[in-house]
């Protein structure tokens, strides 16, 4: 029988109230806590928490804070990316990133999601879609990725958007819901 944690990575309706899933989550709160409350001088201790708390990661990671996570463990980032102030990362299933990619301030990334129906969300389980997003994107400020999108390379997503659909590499993509708007291509 499965454990509700592998239920939650296979992307399967699982208890987010398991006591293992409660443990990894009250954890990752204290490392966040930590690199939130962290001086900006402290750039070896941000280092040291960052690779307790990011599952893998590349070079060059920069993460202003405050930030915040589900696990931490199930993102995984390439190198030289860049989280500025204020972002969320709901990450019960995979997050990837690629490398060379900018978050602004407030973006928010959520795998996590709930039933439609509302006898089945009563229950109290949830599920995640996992979120990829390519190499040398940029989000823009506010906004909102969706569980299960994909966000191809090279591509911008401008600020307060909500990506709901995938998003093809190399355009101009904006909007509720986000959509693109233009070729980014050479």
């Amino acid at each position: 029988m499965k454990t509700e944690k592998e239920k939650m990575l296979a992307g399967e309706l699982y208890n987010a109230l398991d006591p293992q899933l409660m443990a990894e989550r009250r954890r990752t709160r204290l490392l966040v806590k930590q690199l939130n409350d962290s001086r900006d001088d402290e750039e070896a201790l941000r280092r040291q928490l960052l690779q307790q708390l990011i599952g893998q990661q590349g070079e060059g990671l920069w993460i202003e804070p405050p930030f915040y996570c589900d696990y931490g463990s199930n993102i995984s980032v390439g190198d030289k990316v860049f989280f500025n102030f204020n972002c969320v990362v709901l990450d019960v299933m995979q997050v990837t990133i690629g490398s060379h990619t900018l978050f602004a301030p407030n973006v928010q990334l959520y795998t996590a999601t709930h039933p439609l129906d509302w006898q089945e969300r009563a229950s109290g389980l949830e599920f995640a879609k996992p979120i990829t997003i390519g190499s040398h994107v940029w989000v823009g400020g506010g906004a909102i990725i969706c569980p299960g999108v994909t966000i191809g390379d090279r591509t911008v997503i401008g600020a307060g958007s909500v990506v709901t659909k995938d998003i093809p590499a190399d355009v101009f993509a904006a909007g509720n819901p986000c959509r693109p708007i233009r070729s980014l291509a050479n």
